[in-house]
Formats: structure tokens, sequence, C-alpha cells
């Protein structure tokens, strides 16, 4: 790989990994660049795996001193994602690389407008009692969330903003910091299976993992008000360039 691709790498990471820990879907943005720096679609998908994992980590631990969230709290929404994200997985590994390229870019699309018509409107102020265990369709939902982390990653952390918040009942604040804690709970097992299947590019996976630690640390530690309008502007324009480059290619 050439010199230049290693800071390129790790300035996108920090990027990313600020993006997925505020919100999410910043894999739509590195997912993309693993594929333009000569990756495969499908080991871009595994690669970007251990970035995701190290810079869950930091985040997931950073908002556990906040005492915003403890590791207990999400064992049990964790492991229908864990499940899930095993299956997800083993589906990705096998997919053909168009098809890949042909998923992300639709995902792309579909994300832009959920982005665009700003998800946070209908995510806040809706939470009611979380209880000790998930029920049946709180199962469900995690499950199929997990299922489709373990697939593409991109953009799971809205669905799990979403899912937290409309069907576990927390806060807005908690639903974040439990998002990346539950990332951290499943995202092992994920990798493992791309590990398993030679599909994971352990180089440029611990630069770009570098970078997305980085800005995890400054972002868990960061109370930005108004931040989250300049991030959705940034991915809006990242997310429909990347998305038209990888339809049409």
């Amino acid at each position: 790989m050439p010199l230049i691709n290693y800071p390129i790498l790790i300035l996108a990471g920090i990027l990313v990994g600020f993006i997925n820990t505020l919100a999410g879907s910043g894999s739509l943005i590195s997912l993309p660049l693993l594929m333009y720096l000569g990756l495969p679609a499908n080991v871009a998908n595994g690669t970007n795996r251990v970035a995701i994992l190290l810079q869950s980590l930091v985040g997931a631990n950073s908002f556990r001193q906040k005492k915003i969230i403890r590791f207990q709290d999400g064992i049990w929404l964790a492991i229908p994602a864990v499940v899930g994200a095993v299956i997800g997985a083993f589906l990705a590994v096998d997919i053909n690389e168009l098809v890949m390229k042909r998923v992300i870019g639709g995902l792309m699309i579909v994300m832009f407008f959920l982005i665009a018509f700003k998800p946070e409107a209908w995510i806040e102020g809706k939470a009611e009692k979380i209880h000790a265990r998930p029920g049946f369709w709180q199962t469900v939902i995690f499950f199929g969330i997990g299922l489709y982390g373990g697939f593409i990653q991109a953009g799971v952390g809205f669905f799990l903003l979403g899912g937290l918040v409309l069907g576990a009942g927390l806060d807005l604040v908690k639903a974040n910091a439990m998002k990346n804690l539950i990332v951290f709970l499943y995202t092992p097992f994920a990798l493992a299976v791309f590990i398993f299947n030679g599909q994971v590019d352990w180089l440029m996976g611990l630069t770009l993992a570098a970078g997305n630690m980085t800005g995890a640390w400054i972002a868990a530690r960061l109370a930005i008000k108004h931040g989250a309008r300049i991030v959705r502007i940034v991915l809006l324009v990242v997310i429909f360039v990347a998305a038209i480059d990888m339809l049409v290619r």
C-alpha cells in the first residue's frame, strides 16, 4: 500500500470514529474508502470490523467512565444482537462482490433520505420505561439489528438508536452510550467469521482503527450541542457521492 494511504486512512478514521460514536453511519465513509484504496468489497467489509471493534471499545469505556452506562446493562439486549450478527456475517462473506456494491449503494441512498429528514425528530422524546430483560418484540428487533450489523454494519447506529429508544425505552443519551456497548459486544463474533474466511486486511484495518479510536475518544468527551448539524451535512454529501459511485461503477 502506498505510504500516502496511511495518513488518509487515519484522518478518515478520526472522522468515522467521531461520527459513529455520536450518531452512526460512519462506515458509509470507511467502506467506500477501503474499496477505493483497492480492497474487494467483502474484504473491505471484514477489514472495517477491526476499526469498529476498537472504536466501540474506546467509546463504550468512555461512557462507562462517565457512569452513563454499566457493562451489565447491555448484556440482555446484546445476546439476540450477537446471534443475528453471526448469521449476518456468514451471509456477507459469500455474497457476490457486485451484489455487495449494489447493496451498499442502495443502503446509502436510503440512509441519505433518513439523515436528510432528521431521524432525531422521531427518536427524541418517545422513551418508555425499560425492563430488566427484553421482551419478545425487543428480542426480535435486536436480533434483526444484529443480523443487519453482522452483514454490513454501515448505518446500524441509526437502527440501534431507534431500537434502544423506541423499542427498549432508553433516553437518547443513554441509548447512544448503549449503542456503542452493544456494537462492541457483537462485533468480535462477526469479525471472527470474516477472519475465518480470510477477509480481513490487518494492516489497513489497524491503521483505520487508530483513527477510529481517536475520533471515538474525542466524541465521547465532547458534549456538542450543535455539532450534529455539521456531521449531518458532511454525511449527506459523502453518502450521496459514494452512493452514486457504487451504483453506477
